[in-house]
């Protein structure tokens, strides 16, 4: 559940207005949910390569609409204020920012960005720009017919595409890709880079029934694609690792192995049911 406050969002004119709702049709053409936890200092590189991309995108189809719904989740820094900034900076009326009251975690950022999005397709990204926003084109070409295409950033999946990151990041994304085999999601070498995207009628049958809100839902998210025979394509895309992020990488690895548990032991056992 939302709070009354977070059902609406400042733009460059600063006049609070009210979100939209994944269940009502489509207005744009494209929506951008950026989760975004104490991210002043990196958000502006994601805005930035954003911003390049609908210019191009735009030479190409002048009539291309798309929303960028900023999801500041209790940030304690300028995060907010920072969106806002750099959106009255270019002109950017699309930009929607939204502030949580509390913290949610990445999952409950993503969850409620993307059922207020009013986009045909729907992509969410990290806030800290890792991933070259324009391989959107690449996850767009794939997400067809009530598809989902991800970005992949596995060595064995990659042909022509640049991922660099560190030795301990790699191992543990080995170690994390056998154990989320081993409990029930087979075919996907990497669930967790923050690239995805869906169609909306793949949104719409995902998204209601999430109930994981931190850093292991992207793992529910294939897992509720799977129980209802949702397509879901893998996707080469270029990743850099960017300094600065908010795991801890002993203590949420940890994390994440107990609560992949749970949200398996939770369908299996029927305590977490799927809406129609």
């Amino acid at each position: 559940m939302r709070e009354e406050s977070e059902n609406f969002y400042l733009g460059i004119d600063d006049r609070r207005q009210r979100l939209g709702d994944l269940n009502d049709d489509a207005s744009v053409d494209l929506s951008i949910v950026v989760p975004a936890y104490n991210e002043e200092a990196r958000l502006p590189v994601l805005l930035e390569d954003i911003r390049k991309y609908i210019n191009s995108r735009r030479q190409q189809e002048p009539h291309f609409k798309y929303e960028l719904l900023v999801m500041d989740d209790g940030s304690k820094d300028k995060t907010l204020t920072v969106a806002i900034e750099y959106a009255k900076k270019h002109k950017i009326r699309e930009l929607k920012a939204v502030r949580h009251i509390r913290n949610r975690g990445k999952g409950g950022a993503v969850t409620q960005g993307v059922m207020c999005s009013l986009g045909r397709y729907i992509l969410f990204c990290d806030a800290d720009g890792a991933t070259q926003f324009s391989d959107i084109d690449k996850l767009l070409s794939k997400a067809e017919h009530g598809a989902i295409a991800i970005g992949s950033r596995s060595n064995q999946a990659l042909t022509g595409t640049v991922v660099e990151r560190s030795h301990i990041r790699a191992f543990l994304q080995w170690g994390f890709h056998t154990y989320v085999t081993m409990l029930g999601v087979h075919g996907i070498r990497d669930t967790q880079c923050g690239f995805k995207l869906f169609s909306r009628e793949a949104a719409r049958r995902v998204f209601p029934n999430m109930h994981v809100e931190r850093f292991i839902f992207d793992v529910e998210i294939l897992l509720l694609a799977k129980y209802q025979n949702i397509p879901v394509v893998e996707v080469p895309v270029n990743w850099h690792e960017v300094a600065g992020s908010k795991m801890s990488i002993v203590r949420d690895s940890i994390q994440m192995a107990l609560d992949l548990l749970a949200v398996r032991l939770n369908y299996l056992l029927g305590n977490w049911k799927i809406k129609d």
